[in-house]
């Protein structure tokens, strides 16, 4: 059965606020709430990736204290963003 664009958002959307760690699902239940409808197919499939992630990972990549893998420094940054505010880490 194929996946349909509005039943892979809500699965992307679930998988964006029950991550391993509370930070990690304030910062991508927010990015996901503001992003996923405008994306088009090749950036949903891009962000069902990052999901796949280690949280830890993520949320060094988002706080800048890690540099993100080159595949995806961009939507880093477009995550990053938007998580000012929200429990983003500071950088020293």
């Amino acid at each position: 059965m194929v996946e349909t664009r509005d039943v892979m958002i809500k699965r992307m959307r679930m998988r964006s606020m029950r991550r391993g760690i509370k930070e990690m699902d304030l910062i991508l239940s927010d990015f996901s709430g503001r992003k996923l409808d405008g994306m088009d197919d090749a950036g949903l499939a891009h962000y069902d990736q990052l999901l796949a992630e280690n949280d830890h990972d993520l949320y060094a990549w988002v706080g800048g204290t890690v540099l993100a893998p080159a595949e995806y420094v961009d939507l880093i940054a477009q995550i990053g963003a938007g998580a000012t505010g929200l429990t983003k880490p500071s950088v020293n």
